[in-house]
């Protein structure tokens, strides 16, 4: 059985449930197992799920028409993912959400988070905030690729996303910043040799 803790804690932070409310909004997802390796999202299939990732860590991807793979998002503990474009409009993805490691989720299907945010206000107010904080998140995304060089890109999400660089292959996170691996590789041992 998995521990919820984690998940309470995650929505507590956002927003307020009572105990009655916390386990009835648990009563409509389902705990997953998920390995290494094993796509939650694949393009063309309708996302059915919006994942909650209790334990490992995932990668978002579409792959271009010259066949490069672009990273849109990664999720590690304590972060949500799906293809949010195929799960909220019901329509075939154009993204592959793949598992980089064994992975438990919490899944939620489109239709139970329809019947819960018509049962509670509560319950619209919570998924509103996670819809907000994805929109921002994204925004922000976007203004720095625009706006930062390569190096800078590099070094900002180290500093936000410390925990994610260890769990991510070094090819997923050059490609979700915009850059070779090599390239990537070159300012990896450029930091490392400042800071010896």
């Amino acid at each position: 059985m998995t521990d919820f803790t984690s998940f309470k804690a995650h929505i507590h932070k956002r927003l307020f449930f009572t105990d009655e409310e916390f386990e009835e909004f648990c009563q409509s997802f389902k705990v997953s197992k998920v390995k290494k390796r094993q796509f939650i999202v694949q393009p063309e299939f309708v996302a059915k799920y919006r994942y909650y990732v209790v334990t490992g860590s995932f990668r978002a991807y579409v792959i271009g028409d010259e066949g490069q793979e672009h990273t849109i998002q990664f999720a590690i503990d304590d972060w949500w993912i799906s293809d949010y474009n195929s799960y909220i409009f019901q329509q075939p993805a154009s993204m592959f959400v793949m598992a980089l490691e064994d992975s438990v989720v919490l899944q939620i299907s489109y239709e139970a988070e329809q019947q819960l945010k018509k049962s509670k206000h509560v319950y619209e107010t919570l998924f509103r905030i996670l819809a907000e904080n994805t929109a921002a998140h994204m925004a922000r995304r976007v203004i720095v690729n625009l706006t930062k060089t390569a190096e800078q890109r590099y070094e900002l999400f180290l500093e936000r996303y410390p925990s994610i660089v260890s769990k991510v292959p070094q090819y997923a996170l050059a490609s979700f910043l915009g850059m070779t691996t090599e390239y990537l590789s070159k300012l990896r041992n450029k930091r490392v040799s400042r800071e010896s």
